[in-house]
C-alpha cells in the first residue's frame, strides 16, 4: 500500500491530519505527497477550520521518502524534476500557503521529508525521544533547491549544513536549543500537549489568525521584482546546470540501490 494522508474535522474547528504508511514509519510516497496537497488545499477553503494538528500514525512522525519507489523515476532527470517540483513541492507549498495555523506533533523519526513537512508548521511540539535529520547524502543525492531553502530557513543554516553535508541527526533537545521546536515534552504527553496547543489556537479569533499568517508569510516571501533571494532560487531551479541533472549519475544509483539492498554504499 502507498500509504495515505487523511484529514478529520474535530471539535472546536481543530482539523487532525494524519500521515500514515504502515511498516515504513510514515515515509512519504508519491501518492501521499499528492494527498497532502489536496488535504491542505481543502483546509484552506474550509471556513470552519480554525487550527490543524498534523501528526504521524503510530510511533513516528515521518521517516523521509518512500525509497522503494525511487528506482521507478529518480534516474531520469525529467521525471525527477516532476517529482520534486510538482509532487513534493506541491504538497509543501499547499501547507505554506494555508492560512489556518498548523501545529505539529512530532514523535520518533522526523527525517528528510518529515523535517520538510515540520518546517511548514507554525508550532512544533516534540516528544523527548524524537530524532531529526536529512541523511540523504547516504543515498547519493542532494536536497532539491526549494526544499533546501525551506529547511535552512526553518532549522537554521548551521543545522542544515550539518544535516546535508555530514548526514548528522539531532535529538529533540538539540532542536529545541536551536529554535526549531517550541516545546519538548515526555513522549507519553506529546499527543495531549499538541492537542491542547491546537485547541488554544482554535479558541481564538480565526480571522485574526489567518491574517497573522498572511502577514508573516508576506514578511518571509521576497518580492519577485526586487529580491535577489527570489531570483536566486528561481535561477537555481530553472537555470543551468540543471539541478536535477544528477538523476542518472553513478553515485545516485549506487546510494539508492545500496539502501534497497541493505548494504553500505560505495561512493
Amino acid at each position: 500500500m502507498p500509504g495515505d494522508v487523511t484529514a478529520r474535522q474535530g471539535e472546536g474547528g481543530v482539523v487532525r491530519v494524519v500521515l500514515r504508511h504502515e511498516g515504513r514509519l510514515n515515509a512519504m510516497s508519491r501518492a501521499m505527497w499528492r494527498e497532502l496537497r489536496a488535504v491542505f488545499e481543502g483546509i484552506q477553503r474550509d471556513p470552519n477550520a480554525r487550527c490543524v494538528l498534523i501528526e504521524g500514525d503510530g510511533g513516528a512522525f515521518c521517516a523521509g521518502g518512500d525509497i522503494s519507489e525511487y528506482p521507478a523515476f529518480r534516474f531520469d532527470a525529467a521525471a525527477l524534476r516532476d517529482f520534486h517540483e510538482n509532487d513534493v513541492w506541491g504538497g509543501l507549498n499547499a501547507m505554506l500557503a494555508c492560512d489556518v495555523p498548523i501545529v505539529a506533533r512530532i514523535s520518533g523519526a522526523c527525517m528528510g521529508a518529515g523535517v520538510e513537512i515540520a518546517s511548514c508548521c507554525d508550532i512544533r511540539i516534540a516528544g523527548s525521544t524524537a530524532r531529526f535529520g536529512a541523511p540523504i547524502a547516504k543515498l547519493g543525492f542532494p536536497m532539491a533547491p526549494r526544499e533546501a531553502q525551506l529547511v535552512a530557513g526553518a532549522v537554521g543554516e548551521v543545522v542544515a549544513r550539518q544535516m546535508l553535508l555530514e548526514a548528522a541527526t539531532f535529538s529533540a533537545a538539540d532542536m529545541l536549543a536551536r529554535g526549531f521546536l517550541n516545546r519538548v515534552v515526555a513522549d507519553d504527553m506529546a499527543a495531549t500537549d499538541a492537542l491542547g496547543s491546537a485547541q488554544r489556537v482554535a479558541a481564538l479569533a480565526p480571522q485574526a489568525a489567518r491574517l497573522n499568517k498572511q502577514t508573516l508569510r508576506a514578511l518571509k516571501t521576497p518580492s519577485a521584482l526586487d529580491s535577489k533571494e527570489f531570483s536566486a532560487i528561481e535561477n537555481i531551479v530553472s537555470g543551468a546546470p540543471d539541478p536535477y541533472g544528477y538523476a542518472n549519475s553513478a553515485e545516485h544509483r549506487e546510494g539508492i540501490t545500496a539502501f534497497l539492498d541493505k548494504r553500505p554504499p560505495v561512493f
